[in-house]
């Protein structure tokens, strides 16, 4: 149950991103748009986090030490691809900078990542946890 009240989680952060997303880098660079987005990024990685560790636990499997390591355990029980693990270990590197202002952050970057990666990887993910 609690898998599924994550994942609910998750969808709806995604719905509330979709909502505000920015047409253009020019609209996402208005000081409130981008702070906005960067928090519904963080939201949504926390969540994505949050929803492998489910996943880890229900499975019996090795509990992680670092949670960057969560997305290489279900990458060795062939439950995600090594593209998508690799895709959620930068997502969580991103989320990380974004959170806690380690030096400059790409707004380009970050942009694109909330534009056009971020809800096509989590949802891959999802569609791959709901089978």
């Amino acid at each position: 149950m609690r898998i599924k009240d994550k994942i609910k989680e998750i969808e709806n952060y995604l719905n509330e991103l979709d909502e505000i997303m920015p047409k253009s880098f020019k609209e996402y660079k208005k000081i409130e748009k981008k702070a906005a987005c960067e928090r519904y990024f963080e939201k949504i990685i926390e969540a994505v986090i949050d929803l492998v560790f489910l996943i880890i636990k229900d499975k019996n499997l090795k509990i992680p030490e670092e949670d960057s390591e969560a997305f290489d355990i279900l990458l060795k029980e062939n439950i995600i691809s090594e593209e998508l693990a690799e895709k959620f270990k930068e997502a969580k590197g991103m989320r990380n900078l974004i959170a806690h202002r380690y030096g400059n952050i790409d707004d380009e970057i970050v942009f694109h990542s909330i534009t056009e990666e971020l809800e096509k990887d989590v949802k891959e993910l999802i569609k791959i946890i709901k089978k």
